[in-house]
């Protein structure tokens, strides 16, 4: 899938959930599913076709999931105006819909991606 948002769509970070994704990459449970190389290269591509926003007070101020440190993916995701914010955290899952943010598995995200953006195979 995000290879395809990349390709396709526009993903959106902060720095603050940029330093996240760069953190939870480097893990070694992604080890058997992705090496080294594809995850700089995905780093790399991501970081240069991202919309990069930073949060206004009025939106940083506010208070959604119950982890604190998970506002901040919602913070971007409002920030960029994102119509989906794709995660396997199940306590910002918890919180679909948010207004009009669309809080969605990965699952749910490719189906929609898909649904919305059909590539022929």
């Amino acid at each position: 899938m995000t290879r395809r948002v990349v390709r396709d769509g526009q993903p959106v970070f902060t720095a603050q959930t940029f330093a996240e994704l760069k953190d939870r990459i480097w893990r070694p449970k992604f080890d058997r599913y992705v090496t080294i190389e594809q995850r700089k290269k995905l780093l790399s591509d991501i970081e240069s076709s991202a919309l990069w926003v930073n949060v206004p007070l009025t939106i940083a101020g506010a208070t959604y999931c119950r982890d604190a440190a998970d506002d901040m993916f919602i913070h971007a995701a409002l920030a960029g105006q994102a119509t989906w914010l794709v995660t396997g955290d199940n306590d910002l899952l918890c919180l679909h819909p948010l207004d009009n943010l669309q809080i969605l598995s990965p699952r749910e995200g490719l189906d929609e991606f898909e649904r919305m953006s059909p590539t022929p195979r």
